[in-house]
């Protein structure tokens, strides 16, 4: 079930746009973040909710997509995520647990896979953009925006060709292939 769970877990970048988000489900999906560990259990995370149109509007322009598509610009009217949730802190905290916010998003997108949703880490981002959109203060700092949604892409994993190259792409159909290392190949001992 959990490995599931886990390849269904793609980074998706087209959505059924039309299919609203309700603060409620962003709110159930920010409460599994809040119960993952985090270092020496400081809890420094604060999180934005966007799902409105209006609101998602303003988000959207922000949003680097795709490195590896370099002829994508990101998804088209239509195919766009339904809400985002920024995950923020403040600029003060002690910054040695940079990992929890990955650790909180991963809980928030496993969250997501389980209620039919799909989401994508979004870590490349025009940080005035996003403050401004979501009115976040200046003492915060944005680290990661979630982009959700109903996916509208089908994603599928599959073993890196003896060139070792891992940029994901997409084919004529636009599926979106993700190159995978083998198991072997991560284990070292």
């Amino acid at each position: 079930m959990f490995e599931n769970l886990v390849k269904k877990n793609r980074s998706y970048r087209r959505f059924f746009e039309n299919e609203e988000l309700c603060r409620e489900t962003l709110v159930k999906l920010i409460n599994y973040a809040r119960l993952s560990p985090c270092g020496a259990n400081r809890q420094m995370l604060r999180y934005y909710i966007a799902c409105d149109k209006q609101l998602n509007q303003k988000v959207y322009p922000g949003l680097r997509w795709a490195g590896y598509l370099k002829d994508w610009d990101g998804p088209q009217e239509g195919e766009r995520p339904s809400g985002y949730i920024a995950i923020v802190r403040e600029e003060q905290v002690n910054k040695v647990h940079t990992v929890d916010y990955g650790i909180a998003a991963q809980s928030i997108l496993l969250g997501a896979v389980e209620l039919g949703l799909g989401g994508c880490m979004i870590g490349n981002f025009d940080q005035a953009v996003i403050r401004e959109a979501l009115q976040i203060p200046e003492n915060y700092e944005v680290l990661l925006v979630i982009a959700l949604g109903k996916p509208q892409e089908t994603v599928v994993m599959e073993e890196i060709d003896l060139d070792g190259d891992i940029k994901y792409w997409r084919d004529e159909q636009q599926i979106h292939h993700v190159p995978k290392r083998k198991l072997a190949d991560i284990i070292m001992n």
